[in-house]
């Protein structure tokens, strides 16, 4: 996927309910369908494929799912590409992007039912079809890492992770349910997260920034 931003600022804007009860609490309240989100959105492929999503379902790049950061799993949306009038219908089945200014993160075959593919970020018009029973995102995020690798071999998680300590910070092996996954450091900006994914991807190593919710 191509990695640019738009050179433009867009302001998006939600229609859902959001209720608070707090700063360590605040959970979406459960969208009414028919509600819309336009913003912009991205997708994400193979360095994802066949890994674990937020749900627990195995990701397939070639499916029709998505993630968003705070929409319950298992809702349903129809996704408006608003450049070129194609629509997709997806499931909602992991949690992201954790990029300001992108409010969904598409499956590969998604973006290609939507024509973006190539482009590697549209702006969109998100529609509620059905609520999941999934849980909720939070609305917050206290802080992000940067995963490195998921692994089903424990000894290949281990090698990456010498190879790691001592030229990155607060290097983890963190094991569950028979994954092992290598993350580097904890940070408060996902500006810094994203400095140490640059840093990885030099040393010819792809990563991806994610956030740890509270």
């Amino acid at each position: 996927m191509p990695k640019w931003m738009p050179t433009s600022r867009l302001v998006t804007w939600l229609v859902l309910p959001i209720l608070v009860t707090g700063c360590a609490t605040n959970r979406y309240e459960p969208p009414r369908p028919d509600a819309t989100i336009r913003g912009v959105a991205s997708w994400y492929g193979k360095d994802f494929h066949g890994k674990p999503t937020a749900s627990g379902v195995i990701y397939d790049m070639y499916g029709l799912t998505a993630a968003h950061r705070e929409l319950p799993l298992g809702t349903i949306v129809d996704v408006k590409n608003l450049e070129n009038g194609r629509k997709v219908r997806v499931e909602v089945n992991d949690r992201g992007p954790f990029i300001r200014g992108r409010v969904l993160d598409l499956s590969y075959g998604a973006a290609r039912e939507l024509g973006m593919a190539d482009a590697g970020l549209a702006k969109v018009e998100i529609r509620i079809v059905s609520v999941g029973q999934g849980r909720s995102g939070p609305i917050r995020t206290s802080r992000y890492t940067v995963q490195v690798g998921a692994f089903r071999d424990r000894a290949n998680a281990v090698e990456l992770e010498q190879r790691l300590t001592g030229s990155f910070p607060d290097v983890k092996l963190l094991s569950a349910n028979g994954w092992h996954r290598v993350r580097v450091g904890s940070f408060r900006k996902s500006s810094e997260a994203e400095d140490v994914r640059r840093a990885l991807a030099r040393q010819g190593l792809e990563a991806a920034v994610i956030a740890v919710p509270k």
